[in-house]
């Protein structure tokens, strides 16, 4: 009969057994209630370590969370840097941008005017050059004319063809090979055997070195 049983039995069933029965029924229920405590301390133990044991969990979980938050909170307040960052970068990219289309355009205009400037020059060259030459040609011609225009010598002049349809590489040519000097005024004329030919080349020399000076002048500058 357990403790159940016992439980269960009326006051007059329990009078009517006897003392040692009582005894003995009262030491099994005695242990079976030492049992039952011990057992009890030993889930408490159980239970109490288990309930350390996810309290510690509990905390690693916090500390974990609260590292995690700190690092989101990082992560978020980087983000917002990097936000500001790429937008001050657009800003700055659409300022340069700005700038080089405008940059590019002043530079093209610039271009454009140093290259009709460049044109202008060249031709005020050309046409300073054109006039250089017309002028140089013309007092070479002139001192020709008046060289060969000397006492004695007209009857040659007028057998020559006029020197206004001669041209500088012409008379250079003319004076190096001695072609005119030999042509103009007689032979055994005095002023032509001595100061003709070497007026005449000293002239067109100096012409000639006037020519090359005015030319890389005008080129020079």
């Amino acid at each position: 009969m357990d403790a159940a049983d016992v439980s269960q039995l009326p006051d007059e069933e329990l009078l009517m057994l006897g003392k040692d029965d009582l005894v003995r029924r009262l030491r099994r229920f005695e242990s079976l209630n030492m049992d039952l405590i011990v057992e009890q301390g030993h889930m408490m133990k159980e239970v109490n370590r288990s309930l350390q044991v996810h309290l510690h969990e509990i905390r690693s979980l916090k500390e974990a969370n609260q590292k995690l938050q700190g690092e989101n909170q990082e992560l978020r307040e980087l983000c917002c840097f990097l936000d500001d960052d790429r937008q001050k970068g657009k800003k700055v990219s659409r300022e340069w941008q700005r700038f080089g289309r405008y940059t590019a355009s002043v530079l093209w205009r610039d271009v454009g005017l140093y290259q009709q400037k460049l044109r202008e020059l060249e031709g005020s060259q050309e046409a300073l050059r054109s006039r250089t030459e017309n002028t140089e040609l013309k007092e070479i011609l002139l001192m020709l004319d008046e060289d060969r225009s000397g006492p004695g010598s007209r009857s040659s002049i007028d057998s020559q063809p006029s020197l206004s349809s001669l041209t500088y590489p012409a008379l250079l040519r003319d004076a190096g090979d001695g072609s005119s000097s030999s042509s103009t005024g007689s032979a055994g004329s005095p002023d032509h055997s001595h100061s003709g030919p070497e007026g005449k080349m000293g002239c067109i020399m100096r012409a000639a070195d006037l020519h090359r000076g005015a030319g890389l002048s005008v080129w020079t500058d």
